[in-house]
């Protein structure tokens, strides 16, 4: 009897806490739903300025935006690399695909791969990306790139010749936008899988920036 009744007990807390968990996820990642519309006035701005700038609300932003300043430090730096780069916005995409590739962020290979098809970039090439390196589809600058993000986001530590290769094609600026690019979108990649964030579904896109 005695034991009967623990079990019991043990189960209706477990279906307790099963029904919290479930009850807390969202309709978009594994967090709460954000009030929509938006009531913090960090949040408000930010979705007035993506609107005004031709993008729209996205699940990352939606989920991040329950930590407003710190989604707007990160919103920060993918405006800067997206608007003021002077590395090709062709070139930055290919190697956030292949990072969201390796990573295994269906969302942000979601975003990317609407942005290409938006600026038109070729298709046969941005689907090859992820198996580049039995691909004859590509240059030898987009390659030097592709093996930058290959070795980078495996640990880290590029090689010599990988870098020198690179520097044939890029300036020490690029380089850094580059590196950065990588950096940002394996985080994010992270992000969108620890969080659970869902593809959208109904079309919606970050805003395009210059293509």
């Amino acid at each position: 009897m005695f034991n009967s009744k623990v079990l019991s007990r043990v189960v209706l807390s477990i279906f307790l806490t099963l029904s919290v968990n479930v009850a807390t996820a969202g309709t978009y990642s594994r967090l709460p739903d954000l009030p929509d519309p938006a009531v913090d006035p960090i949040l408000k701005k930010e979705q007035e300025e993506r609107k005004a700038a031709g993008g729209s609300i996205i699940n990352l932003q939606l989920t991040t935006g329950h930590a407003p300043k710190i989604m707007i430090a990160t919103v920060g730096l993918a405006k800067a690399l997206r608007l003021d780069a002077i590395t090709p916005r062709y070139i930055r995409e290919v190697a956030i695909i292949r990072t969201a590739g390796v990573v295994g962020s269906d969302y942000e290979l979601g975003q990317h791969y609407a942005l290409a098809k938006a600026c038109r970039y070729d298709n046969d090439k941005i689907q090859a990306i992820q198996t580049w390196q039995k691909s004859n589809l590509f240059d030898e600058k987009e390659r030097a790139v592709l093996a930058y993000v290959e070795e980078m986001t495996h640990g880290g530590d590029v090689s010599d010749p990988t870098f020198d290769q690179l520097g044939k094609f890029f300036s020490t600026q690029e380089i850094v936008e580059i590196t950065l690019t990588i950096s940002q979108y394996f985080g994010n990649g992270l992000v969108t899988k620890a969080l659970r964030i869902k593809p959208e579904t109904d079309g919606r896109v970050t805003y395009p920036g210059k293509c």
